[in-house]
């Protein structure tokens, strides 16, 4: 569980916070590894005998005072006796992890009837939900992504095979043949759902298959997949008009409706733990129940005179928020994967995936997406199923806003559910004072304590039969675990201790979330300026703080922060926050499903990724072995002021090596990137060393046996980079080369930032980074001037 603050010191009160301007909260990673630091926790067994404080219900921790006969709590000072049992444990202490760590991870006991032990209802599920009303190109990705899901699921884990257009189709895969049974979708909205259940058409331990038994026949099944054709479409409406015949043909509602209830039929029987369903979709569902107006994405907002960054951002129905509902009861935790450039309004689908807790992908083309390898990489880690996230803290201050992809417990505060949770998942919280005196005892630590309870299986393979002829079956074991970590903050004496333990990255994060929900309510234009504000007040905060003539204030404003070296780079993020797509204007180009996606994927990103998501990384390097300087402003002119030939700028979504066309680059290149007898021949075609230089040809062209991307080889000190930089991230970045004076730089320009205006109108005035400081510095002579004036 990694947990980072945006300041380590706490504003002392309510006048302090206010004065400070910083945002005030924490990020949290519940099932990481281990803590920021890189400490695992401390492990053990009985997680539902640690002590809990009878006023504030949290748990007893190493923080708290030992008395004789029982424990004062960190957060309330409630002190509480012991019982028996904990009396007997707390003598000894080699036994009792919570006296000896603040980061403990503990066993709870699961019953067999619950899916303990070696219970086979604990067998993983696995659900894919395939549009047929597609193209063949949509079918052939879905194909790989879902062969490359069957490589990365563990043996014994349950698959079933759905289909959905104007009907579903149910998979029965476990007989000699696959089976397919259609259940045709009424496209009246008014209509309660299928005419018949799932259930009936197709028992669910039919639908659901063993992977290490029928895996070739959910291979054969998947081979016999077909985009459904207009004519079947318009068979199927036989009786209708012609109008209503080929009007749509994706019935997504309806199916994820009849999914979700046929999967909840077993749930706690079946299977113990949710169910994950793979929703892959090729447009907007437009047959059916949970039908999308597509027509509200379109020129028409020009000549009516609304505004589209308002208009596009918020659902269209509840349809899908009701469903996510459902599907947290049922268990099911919905990723979705839409592979189109139509517009799919993920404004109202995201919250069938995000509440359940699963992820939103959106791959705009088929040609270059890295779906497989997405889908792989979401299998092969592990995740946690049924989450409960509760955020404790001492009784002067208290949570205010929670951000994640969670569903809120409709009873308790500060309660959040999480049907599946993987090592990257992140949550965050901002915090309030619960009066304006603060903490009352300057002295006394501020404690935040975070309780993660989740579920894991571990596989157990049997063998039976001879040693020479033996069959292995395939069993799972259920976990619970309570993972509890307590932390403790001291409050800063001034502000000036608040600004030097600000952690930006952090800021970023709490500042991202609440922009995402300013822009989803109020438009992407309220929400830029509320970011443009938060920094103008931040920059007029810390000069009033750091300030003791008032007179000369005004004069001389630092809007760099050049006195405390933690905010410095506040506002490069700003300014590249306001450049994402994020948070660009409709017309600039930025299509809303986009936006929506960068939402789900920002608001799921721990602190680190996010930063370097808005404000990428740009590495230069002398040689392919050699770093030269680890990190470059996002400017032409850091790479025309740097003699290093080679620059790899890390997006997150996107690895770009780019290196120049000068001579030296090449041969540098050629001879640390390929063996010497590869570059002796190519060398010895030109018999002028004057014009070598000048008309290297890289390609290869006259030795077809050579030509080959000089990037491949892996013994470098910038190809491990890379191949470190893919491994460690929660999706697939693409990687590109782009050589200079060759390739097309568009897209390595495009994250120049800093040289582009922050209204979008590129490098026309070349003002860019350097106007954005001049309005802030503006905006904040103002806030003074009317305090001054007030």
């Amino acid at each position: 569980m990694a947990v980072r603050a945006t300041v380590s010191r706490f504003p002392v009160n309510s006048e302090a916070l206010e004065s400070c301007a910083v945002q005030w909260g924490v990020a949290v990673t519940p099932f990481a590894a281990a803590d920021e630091r890189g400490q695992p926790p401390t492990t053990g067994d009985g997680g539902d005998r640690v002590p809990r404080c009878e006023q504030c219900w949290a748990y007893f921790c190493s923080h708290c005072d030992l008395e004789r006969w029982g424990w004062a709590c960190a957060l309330c000072g409630t002190l509480n006796g012991f019982d028996d049992d904990t009396a007997r444990r707390f003598q000894r202490p080699g036994g009792c992890p919570e006296l000896n760590s603040s980061f403990v991870d503990l066993e709870i006991p699961v019953d067999e009837a619950e899916g303990g032990g070696d219970g086979a209802q604990a067998r993983p599920v696995y659900v894919a939900a395939v549009d047929l009303a597609c193209s063949e190109e949509f079918l052939e990705l879905i194909k790989s992504a879902l062969l490359a899901a069957l490589e990365a699921l563990i043996p014994g884990s349950l698959f079933g095979l759905i289909t959905f257009s104007h009907k579903i189709g149910l998979y029965d895969v476990q007989g000699p043949i696959p089976l397919v049974k259609n259940v045709f979708i009424p496209p009246d909205l008014d209509e309660d759902g299928l005419p018949i259940a799932l259930e009936d058409v197709m028992p669910l331990l039919s639908f659901l298959a063993p992977i290490d038994t029928c895996k070739d026949r959910i291979v054969t099944a998947l081979d016999t997949l077909r985009p459904t054709s207009s004519w079947e479409r318009g068979a199927s409406a036989s009786g209708q008009e012609e109008d209503t015949v080929l009007l749509g043909g994706r019935g997504f509602g309806t199916a994820m409706s009849a999914l979700i209830d046929y999967l909840s039929s077993e749930y706690g029987s079946t299977f113990a733990l949710a169910a994950r369903v793979f929703a892959f979709l090729s447009g907007a569902p437009d047959y059916g129940a949970g039908l999308l107006d597509t027509r509200r994405y379109g020129e028409q907002y020009a000549s009516k005179g609304v505004d589209a960054d308002l208009a596009l951002l918020p659902e269209q129905i509840p349809f899908y928020r009701d469903l996510a509902a459902v599907a947290v009861q049922a268990g099911a935790c919905i990723d979705i994967f839409a592979a189109t450039d139509e517009y799919t309004d993920l404004a109202s689908l995201k919250f069938l995936s995000i509440e359940s807790g699963g992820s939103l992908f959106l791959y705009a083309n088929t040609d270059d997406s890295t779906l497989p390898q997405d889908i792989y990489r979401l299998l092969s880690r592990p995740y946690a199923f049924g989450c409960v996230l509760r955020l404790r803290t001492s009784s002067d201050f208290e949570p205010g806003n929670s951000y994640g992809h969670f569903f809120p417990d409709p009873q308790y505060e500060n309660v959040q559910h999480i049907i599946c949770c993987d090592s990257f998942a992140t949550y965050a919280y901002d915090f309030d004072f619960t009066h304006n005196e603060g903490f009352s005892r300057h002295t006394d630590p501020a404690v935040v304590q975070i309780a993660f309870q989740y579920s894991v299986i571990e596989p157990i393979m049997e063998t039976s039969g001879n040693e020479s002829q033996s069959s292995a079956s395939y069993k799972f074991c259920l976990k619970r675990r309570l993972r509890i970590r307590t932390l403790h903050y001291r409050p800063a004496r001034n502000i000036s201790e608040i600004y030097d333990s600000v952690d930006p990255e952090v800021v970023l994060h709490i500042l991202v979330h609440k922009v995402i929900l300013e822009s989803s309510d109020k438009g992407v234009r309220e929400g830029r300026h509320q970011v443009h504000a938060w920094l103008a007040l931040l920059a007029a905060r810390y000069n009033q703080t750091l300030s003791s003539d008032a007179r000369t204030l005004l004069s001389s404003i630092d809007i760099d922060f050049s006195q405390c070296p933690q905010l410095q780079m506040v506002p490069q993020l700003v300014f590249a926050l306001l450049r994402s797509p994020l948070l660009r204007l409709h017309e600039e180009g930025i299509h809303p499903d986009y936006r929506i996606y960068l939402q789900c994927l920002f608001s799921a990103l721990e602190p680190s990724s996010l930063a370097k998501a808005i404000y990428p990384i740009l590495t230069s390097y002398s040689s392919p072995n050699k770093l030269a300087f680890p990190r470059h402003t996002l400017s032409r002119a850091a790479l025309i002021m740097s003699e290093s030939p080679i620059f790899l700028l890390d997006a997150f979504t996107n690895l770009i090596v780019y290196y120049s066309s000068r001579p030296r680059t090449m041969l540098i290149l050629l001879h640390l990137f390929l063996p010497t007898d590869i570059v002796s021949p190519f060398v010895t075609l030109r018999s002028d060393a004057r014009t070598l230089l000048s008309s290297i040809d890289i390609d290869f062209s006259q030795c077809p046996q050579l030509q080959m991307p000089i990037l491949l080889a892996t013994f470098c000190l910038l190809r491990t980079t890379i191949d470190k930089l893919k491994q460690d991230r929660c999706i697939t970045p693409k990687l590109t080369f782009i050589h200079g004076g060759k390739d097309d730089p568009t897209l390595f320009e495009s994250y120049l930032i800093e040289e582009q205006d922050v209204d979008g109108s590129g490098f026309a005035t070349g003002s860019g980074f350097v106007a954005f400081r001049e309005s802030v510095r503006n905006v904040a002579a103002e806030i003074i001037q009317e305090e001054i004036g007030s």
